[in-house]
């Protein structure tokens, strides 16, 4: 590990000025994913601004069924929340199916959106990587491929983001409260990850500096019936090769809305805004179901490489959705 000064600032603001002074400089919240890069050497600071203990850690109701969360939550706290559970079940079954318990009780709710991809081409300093080393190549097209992305993809960085709680966030249409140099400001959530286009080194819209303090949940009765499912290699402690966040409002049989978000097939939480439209005023069957699946994944374009590939993530995110829609409607038989 390379040496690097340390700082633990008193307060949000003054974690803020020090990072913002320095190019060379970044937070640390609960270290599960910053702590694993400076020790392969992805990350290389010159300044750690700790700010564990500068960031709000509470619930907050704000009227209406919304929450405000604080950024210094931890994951672990914030899924065994009984308003989170009770309203916001999908956000409780998101967290609860990621890392493992040790490591839900480090990461927070600032942190945790922010985590960078797993693909072993960045993680391997070995390796040319766009996102690691702009202009550099990306090592993963042609190359091991199983695990990136279907959606969204770009001819410089084909990886996908890896937080499950991120994609129920994006579903439930959170919005991100944040401090930076220049003030606060708002953004909602499915508007602070980027596509990688010709910029895959920039994972957000963030600028240097700039802290989440806070994620809001609107109140909305429609996440009270929702659901998150994942498939992965293992029962735990792995990444989704897909995952669907769903939440649905069915009246007579019919879907009268619903909000749907994607993981593990994007450089971002994929908010299905072709699925919920094609679901909005259909019957709620299986057909329908994954009618919608295929009106998002019209657009996927899967990789190929030494691995075979991963087109096998389209019908298997075909099934996850109408799998997870069946449940929350009580058709569980296909």
């Amino acid at each position: 590990m390379r040496p690097f000064d340390y700082h633990r600032p008193a307060d949000a603001a003054a974690a803020v000025r020090s990072v913002a002074g320095r190019p060379d400089a970044v937070f640390l919240g609960g270290g599960t994913n910053l702590v694993d890069h400076l020790k392969l050497g992805v990350a290389r600071p010159a300044l750690v601004v700790d700010v564990s203990g500068a960031l709000p850690t509470g619930v907050e109701e704000l009227g209406g069924g919304a929450l405000r969360i604080g950024a210094g939550v931890s994951n672990s706290a914030l899924a065994a929340h009984p308003r989170v559970r009770e309203w916001f079940p999908v956000l409780s079954q998101a967290l609860l199916s990621g890392a493992s318990g040790q490591l839900r009780n480090m990461a927070t709710t600032g942190g945790n959106p922010l985590q960078r991809t797993r693909c072993v081409y960045f993680q391997d300093v070995t390796t040319p990587c766009n996102k690691r080393e702009p202009g550099s190549g990306c090592s993963a097209v042609g190359g091991w491929t199983r695990n990136h992305a279907i959606l969204g993809a770009s001819e410089h960085c084909i990886a996908v983001h890896p937080s499950d709680m991120a994609v129920a966030l994006a579903a439930l249409g959170a919005h991100v409260r944040v401090l930076g140099p220049a003030g606060e400001r708002t953004i909602p959530f499915v508007g602070l990850h980027r596509l990688p286009g010709d910029e895959p080194e920039r994972d957000t819209v963030l600028e240097h500096g700039e802290l989440i303090t806070a994620i809001d949940l609107p109140g909305e009765p429609i996440a009270r019936r929702s659901a998150y499912r994942k498939v992965r290699d293992r029962a735990s402690y792995a990444f989704a090769l897909v995952s669907v966040a769903a939440a649905v409002d069915v009246r007579d049989g019919v879907v009268a809305d619903a909000r749907i978000a994607f993981g593990g097939v994007a450089h971002a939480p994929w908010r299905a805004y072709r699925a919920e439209e094609a679901l909005r005023g259909a019957p709620a069957t299986e057909a329908g179901f994954r009618a919608a699946a295929d009106a998002e994944l019209a657009a996927a374009r899967p990789a190929g490489g030494l691995d075979g590939g991963n087109a096998f993530k389209i019908p298997l995110l075909r099934r996850t959705l109408a799998a997870t829609l069946r449940g929350l409607t009580g058709k569980d038989t296909p």
